[in-house]
């Protein structure tokens, strides 16, 4: 906290479901709370103001979304992607994950990966615009299945972004791609693990949805 302190007054506790580690379904996940200044509707600048508790704040229309550390199995898939991407890219073109893109001061969202232009990643410190980003990517897990297959489509394709890709890892894994059209997203195109699968957006990348995991 700085100067600018929320009164004492005005705070709000948040709740982050934890997945279990081992995915077995004896395993319920936990939830852990965190005590947060300020008070719906939130604002880009609230979030700044947050700890860095290892939880993954977010916002849509002023409405908070919190969403705890990735699992392992989560992770692996962001950074095999992450890396076809990578491998895939021209030069002109960067993949990031887990970077600050800002549509307005009430919404900020954190994709898992996104690919943007070289050229705005030298210039661009904390946050990106949607106009930067090429390609947004959710993968998805228990916690966040409502906000990855629905607030966040229709959220990525208001802010204009072309594409976004969503990746179910229960399902195979399964890639749903969706692509803009006008200002929504048409689709989803979803691609079987065990099959090649060739894509144009955000530059040609051929690659198996079962590369996403070596489960």
């Amino acid at each position: 906290m700085g100067e600018s302190e929320t009164p004492d007054n005005e705070w709000v506790t948040a709740m982050a479901t934890i997945e279990p580690k081992t995915g077995t379904a004896a395993e319920e996940p936990t939830t852990r709370r965190t005590v947060l200044y300020g008070a719906p509707p939130f604002t880009v600048d609230d979030l700044l103001k947050f700890p860095d508790d290892g939880n993954r704040y977010e916002l849509f229309n002023g409405s908070l979304l919190v969403s705890p550390a990735p699992t392992p199995q989560h992770q692996d898939a962001i950074f095999l992607l992450q890396t076809i991407l990578h491998q895939a890219a021209p030069p002109h073109m960067k993949v990031y994950s887990t970077v600050n893109v800002r549509a307005s001061d009430s919404d900020l969202y954190i994709p898992d990966l996104v690919v943007v232009p070289k050229e705005r990643a030298r210039s661009v410190r904390l946050m990106f615009a949607p106009e930067d980003v090429r390609l947004a990517v959710e993968v998805v897990s228990p916690s966040t299945r409502t906000r990855d297959r629905a607030i966040k489509a229709t959220a990525y394709a208001a802010a204009g972004i072309p594409a976004y890709w969503r990746v179910e890892l229960d399902e195979g894994p399964k890639l749903y791609v969706h692509e803009l059209d006008d200002d929504s997203y048409r689709g989803p195109t979803a691609h079987e693990a065990g099959a090649k699968v060739s894509l144009s957006q955000p530059f040609p990348v051929i690659f198996d949805p079962a590369d996403l995991t070596d489960y």
